[in-house]
């Protein structure tokens, strides 16, 4: 009998086993690098062992010293979870030579399926040995690992060997092997998976279907269960070649099967012989828990025959710490307030106050809904991510929202191009016209005022605050008058001074303001860390009165866009040299993930005061490029004739 796990892994899903655990009353141990020394997986364990260092490869990818950790610990056994050793045979078969208890498949079966060339190979598939334009589009992808890091879509021979390079920098950072392959990249499919369990004694569960197509980078946005506008032929399929799968490897425990669907034909993609980041949705719908049943089956409990029936429907959001709008710029910071109404289910790694950093993945949590029909279940995650507070980094609620209301969505017609196609409109600003104003009102209040208050008897210009939301500046205006605050006349969208539809301050304290215009009134709760004020779900950051000279920067400047590693620079850049806009200048690694930081004009390289393995902060100079006039026309027409 198991009584004692270690995790080997962090976060969310550290936390989410040690939940199950504590339910079992079985012991739980953590393991955490020193940037998770406070993290709330490190709190929620019963012990913790330290890992020396903040970077993977020198934490979480070491397996001698997370067995370590588990022997010294009193663990008896050691979950993976997902992500960084959780598909390494090796790391498995060290658990195991070290006497203790693998909740996990057998080495060989994540030898076998663990290396998606390997995995292909076995299902009768095989990756691409050389790529011609009749190829195009192709997917560079890693052979280990998951979760979007070594892939790149190539729709050009010339940008081939760029992806290769990046795509086994990112793999060998992210899972400890830079092995990648290629193969045909499928246009607008579904990303559809199957839920495998499977015991000791030849029981193989098909836990229904999951649709995982909106992705972003590759990496899972927003998933569901069961997957919608499947036939019944079909799904018979996905369960029977998943069970094949399973089978062909005598595979025990958790695991996934992946597909790509497309004009009604599956096309196999990868078994992850783990637990997936989706699962609580086949939870939900399946009423079970997946963490028990993996610690059941690794007790040698045998499953019942056939798996508990469907009920309902279950959509799942994960919430990231990044910019959608700014090519999902991962974003960094403390995390004040992280809270989701009743009736859905919140798993995260995060608690208020901690902070984002810039080693691991900017997933903050996966909020799930479950209802009866998808039409409920999506509609009470929209609502339910509409009314949470997220107080801290700029994430991708926002984007959440928008995509699960979008009709695509809701007609279920969503494919892996989905993002591709929608992303500009799903993330245009929409800011709420009233919230800078309740922000001000807020604040007005929050300061201290003198003893005589802040009406006068003479009339006097009203106070104005400006605010930064959606891309705009916004400029409001109130008076303190003998009755309190009252709003000054502004355009609603903050293009100008006047307005037909006054605003009346209902109530106005440092926390709450209600507003009213046009007879509907508006209630906002306003908290504040810094500049940074979140108005209900709108996030401002307020704007000085007067600028700082020094802070301006000059025109071509290439800013770090979060705080991150300079992993490369471009070869034979140096300063004076000629760069053609779009031309990639510096590499910067952040959140097991490489952004490539490009000229934004043509001109000369002028500035270049950063090295390869140099640590930068947000908003760091990595270039300058200044721009080359373009040639006057009369000069162009001279050259042609």
């Amino acid at each position: 009998m198991i009584t004692s796990v270690l995790v080997a892994n962090r976060g969310e899903i550290a936390c989410r086993v040690f939940r199950t655990c504590r339910d079992l009353g079985v012991r739980t141990v953590a393991v955490h690098s020193d940037a998770d020394a406070d993290a709330l997986h490190v709190r929620d364990a019963d012990v913790a062992v330290r890992l020396p260092g903040a970077a993977p490869a020198d934490t979480y990818l070491r397996a001698d010293l997370v067995v370590k950790a588990a022997v010294s610990a009193g663990a008896d056994a050691v979950h993976p979870g997902y992500g960084f050793l959780s598909e390494n045979a090796d790391f498995a078969r060290a658990v195991l030579d070290a006497g203790l208890v693998w909740i996990g498949p057998p080495p060989e079966a994540i030898e076998a399926m663990a290396s998606k060339t390997r995995a292909k190979a076995l299902m009768g598939l095989a990756p691409l040995d050389r790529v011609t334009e009749a190829d195009l589009p192709v997917l560079v992808k890693a052979a280990a690992g998951g979760g979007g890091r070594g892939m790149r879509v190539v729709r050009r021979l010339a940008d081939l060997d760029e992806a290769l390079a990046t795509a086994r920098a990112e793999a060998l950072s992210a899972f400890g092997d830079g092995e990648v392959f290629v193969e045909p990249y499928v246009e607008d499919g579904r990303h559809v998976e199957v839920q495998i369990l499977a015991d000791t004694h030849g029981t193989v569960w098909a836990l229904g279907t999951r649709d995982c197509s909106l992705q972003r980078r590759h990496q899972k946005v927003i998933e569901e269960a069961p997957a919608p506008g499947l036939t019944g032929e079909l799904t018979a399929e996905l369960h029977a070649l998943a069970v094949r799968a399973a089978r062909a490897v005598d595979y025990v425990g958790a695991g996934t099967v992946e597909f790509l669907v497309a004009d009604g034909r599956a096309h196999f993609l990868e078994m992850n012989t783990r637990l997936q980041v989706e699962h609580p949705v086949t939870e939900a719908v399946f009423g079970l828990d997946l963490v028990a049943e993996q610690l059941r089956v690794a007790e040698g409990h045998a499953l019942p025959a056939e798996p508990p029936p469907a009920r309902g429907h279950a959509v799942e959001a994960r919430l990231y710490a990044e910019d959608p709008a700014a090519d999902w710029t991962p974003q960094t910071g403390t995390l004040h307030r992280l809270a989701v109404p009743d009736g859905v289910r919140l798993d995260t790694g995060y608690t208020d106050g901690d902070p984002v950093g810039v080693h691991y993945d900017p997933m903050l949590a996966k909020v799930v809904a479950h209802a009866p029909t998808r039409a409920e279940a999506v509609r009470r995650l929209a609502g339910a991510l509409e009314r949470a507070a997220v107080h801290g980094p700029v994430t991708n609620r926002a984007l959440l929202v928008a995509s699960l209301r979008h009709e695509e969505f809701t007609s279920a017609r969503m494919d892996t191009g989905f993002y591709d196609r929608h992303l500009a409109a799903l993330t245009a600003p929409a800011p709420d016209p009233y919230a800078p104003l309740a922000a001000a009102l807020a604040d007005a209040c929050a300061r201290p005022r003198s003893r005589f208050g802040g009406w006068r008897n003479l009339p006097s210009q009203p106070q104005t605050r400006r605010y930064a939301v959606g891309g705009e500046e916004i400029e409001v205006r109130y008076r303190h008058t003998r009755t309190g605050l009252a709003a000054e006349p502004t355009a609603p969208d903050g293009a100008g001074t006047t307005s037909a539809a006054p605003v009346q301050v209902v109530h106005a304290d440092a926390h709450l303001v209600v507003l009213e215009a046009e007879g509907v009134r508006r209630r906002y709760d306003v908290a504040r860390y810094g500049d940074r004020v979140h108005v209900g779900a709108a996030a401002l950051t307020a704007l000085p009165r007067f600028p700082d000279p020094s802070a301006q920067r000059a025109p071509g400047s290439l800013l770090a866009p979060m705080p991150g590693t300079v992993v490369k620079v471009a070869d034979g850049l140096i300063t004076g040299s000629s760069v053609r806009s779009g031309e990639p200048i510096v590499w910067l690694e952040a959140m097991k993930m490489q952004h490539v930081i490009t000229a934004p004009v043509t001109g000369t390289l002028t500035e270049l005061p950063v090295t390869e393995g140099r640590q930068v902060g947000l908003g760091a100079l990595l270039a300058v490029v200044e721009e080359t006039p373009a040639p006057h026309p009369s000069e162009g027409a001279r050259e042609t004739q």
